[in-house]
């Protein structure tokens, strides 16, 4: 994938409910938090925050913003 491509961020629903599950393993987990890592688990907001990121991680111009 060329990060100069735009990629379109997914678009669900107003009345999506998701399925929040906090983990069972013992740790506390906030809700917000069990949400967030539900919502990571769909693929395509996975794919989304992954080309956002290397996007961010690659792009020369805010490199050299950065630095002055």
């Amino acid at each position: 994938m060329k990060l100069r491509e735009i990629l379109k961020s997914p678009i669900f629903p107003q009345d999506k409910k998701w399925e929040v599950k906090k983990r069972a393993d013992g740790y506390y987990e906030s809700d917000v938090t069990a949400l967030v890592r539900t919502m990571v688990q769909d693929e395509s907001i996975r794919e989304d925050q992954r080309w956002a990121w290397e996007r961010w991680r690659n792009d020369a111009n805010a490199l050299k913003n950065r630095q002055s």
